[in-house]
This record gives C-alpha cells, sequence and structure tokens, in this order.
C-alpha cells in the first residue's frame, strides 16, 4: 500500500515537473521575441538617419548611439535571462526523466508482483 501512495506522489510530481517546464518554455519563447525584437531595431538603426525612442505615449528624438546602447543592454540582459531559463530546463528535464524511469519501474515492479 505504502508503494502505491509513493508511485502516487511521484506521478503528482512528474505533472508538476512537466507543468513548470512548460512555463518555462513560454518564458522562453517571450524573451525570444523580445530579443528578435532589439535585433530587429538594432538592424534598422544601421541605416537610420534619425533616432526616435518611445517613453510613454510619446516617441523623443535621441542619438543613434545612446539608442544603441540601450539596446544592447537590453540584449545582453534578454540573453542572460535566457541561458539561466535554458539552465533550469536542462534540470528540470533531467529531474522529469528520472522521476519517470522510477515510476515505470514502479509500474512494471508492481505488475511482476
Amino acid at each position: 500500500m505504502a508503494e502505491l501512495n509513493d508511485s502516487k506522489a511521484k506521478v503528482a510530481q512528474l505533472q508538476l515537473l512537466q507543468q513548470n517546464l512548460q512555463s518555462l518554455l513560454i518564458q522562453k519563447q517571450q524573451f525570444q521575441m523580445q530579443l528578435n525584437e532589439v535585433d530587429s531595431a538594432m538592424t534598422e538603426m544601421n541605416d537610420a538617419k534619425q533616432a526616435y525612442k518611445i517613453i510613454g505615449n510619446i516617441m523623443v528624438l535621441s542619438t543613434k548611439d545612446e539608442l544603441t546602447k540601450q539596446l544592447t543592454q537590453r540584449k545582453e540582459s534578454f540573453e542572460l535571462r535566457l541561458k539561466a531559463i535554458e539552465s533550469q530546463e536542462e534540470k528540470l528535464r533531467k529531474k522529469a526523466e528520472e522521476l519517470q524511469k522510477e515510476v515505470v519501474f514502479d509500474i512494471k515492479k508492481g505488475g511482476a508482483e
């Protein structure tokens, strides 16, 4: 009976890990989209004669150097966040794989008895 409860706990934990992984993937996707937007803005800045930045609901004339610096900082920030998410994702995947193996083993062991 204790083994059955242990198996149920492992399955519940596995489901929670999978939900966490799904949440991480959504965050990762959002940061990748923002990173793509920054890359696109940086590319557009190369050809622009004037540069504007949006503050609240208005656009303000700014220097290309200032905007390039800000975009570079945002890009570095997004890249760091993505690396952190990927590291966390890898750890969760490994943990989920190990737990899944345990659950499968418990099921096979229970069926053999």
